[in-house]
């Protein structure tokens, strides 16, 4: 199967939705999902991802991702989410977006690449794993939503 990683464009945005509808569940919190097409198109300058699209220009993945700094480390990348459709899983389309990730944290002289994984979540803890990440239990999410 011939998969292309390639930027996000804003014609992409519906069938993101719907991946991002996909995760939600399978991170058992589809309430948590409030995302829109139009908060998309609206809040696009600050959304960057990188998608993977089978031939027929099928997104079957993404990687959406944002600088940041650490003030022990400097300018830094976050991966804020990385999935893969079931069905399209094991073929090597997450290492390409890691990766691809991981060249745009070096092309922008990121000291770093930081993500978060479910603790659940085994098959991801082994990849990140395999590919090098450490992995700790020294910090928790803390989320405060803004009215």
């Amino acid at each position: 199967m011939n998969i292309t990683v390639r930027n996000v464009r804003e014609s992409d945005f519906e069938q993101l939705l719907e991946l991002f509808r996909e995760f939600s569940v399978f991170e058992q919190l589809p309430d948590k999902m409030t995302n829109s097409v139009k908060k998309m198109k609206d809040e696009k300058t600050f959304f960057h991802c990188f998608v993977a699209e089978t031939a027929g220009g099928k997104i079957v993945g993404y990687a959406s991702w944002f600088f940041c700094y650490y003030t022990w480390t400097g300018k830094s990348l976050y991966l804020d989410d990385l999935y893969i459709q079931p069905e399209y899983r094991s073929r090597g389309i997450g290492t390409d977006l890691i990766r691809r990730v991981i060249e745009k944290a070096k092309e922008n002289g990121c000291r770093k690449v930081r993500w978060q994984v479910s603790k659940w979540n085994r098959p991801a803890i082994d990849f990140y794993r395999k590919i090098g990440a450490e992995i700790n239990d020294v910090e928790q999410n803390c989320d405060l939503t803004v009215p």
